[in-house]
């Protein structure tokens, strides 16, 4: 039977096992033997990584061709206007071409949401507001760039969900096995 595990990757965290001179990684949270990421956070994103000994699990859940929605929940710059979340369920064009069309919507902070360390930055004058965002791709730091391109910069990124797999309590730093 094939291992998935859902790890809450905390912030600062690169998603690899081997030593990185810089940032912490994997190995510092987890000792499960053969297992392997199946895609990746940045390092200066948090939330749900899948990890799995499975190659064929791994394989479908990183491919970008199988498309497996990924939601994140986004706090931005200022507060977004509904027009941005229109221009973010259309799709949105970046350098790199036209993304496809997001699920979008304005939320409140989520609830179950931990402080993260080193936290945001503050700035009295300029509020910011949160967004759920569901994307099928996967492009290097798409989210940031979408946000960015409708004129909201992210400044906090939360990966809540990956296909059927919800991030649920787990804390930063805290992983569960589920069956596959």
């Amino acid at each position: 039977m094939s291992q998935l595990i859902l790890f809450n990757k905390p912030f600062g965290v690169i998603c690899q096992f081997s030593p990185h001179e810089k940032h912490q990684s994997l190995a510092q949270f987890i000792s499960i033997k053969n297992i392997y990421p199946a895609g990746r956070l940045d390092h200066d994103s948090e939330g749900l990584l899948l990890l799995t000994d499975d190659g064929k699990l791994q394989h479908k859940i990183a491919n970008p061709k199988n498309k497996i929605k990924k939601t994140y929940w986004v706090q931005v710059d200022k507060e977004i206007t509904q027009e941005a979340i229109e221009q973010l369920k259309k799709g949105v064009m970046l350098k790199d071409g036209k993304t496809k069309p997001a699920q979008a919507r304005i939320i409140a902070e989520p609830e179950n949401l931990w402080e993260r360390n080193p936290p945001v930055r503050f700035r009295k004058n300029i509020p910011t507001s949160w967004l759920e965002l569901t994307i099928s791709e996967g492009r290097n730091r798409q989210v940031r760039r979408m946000t960015a391109a409708v004129g909201f910069p992210t400044l906090r990124l939360v990966r809540c969900k990956i296909g059927e797999w919800a991030l649920g309590g787990l804390q930063p730093g805290e992983f569960t096995r589920v069956d596959v």
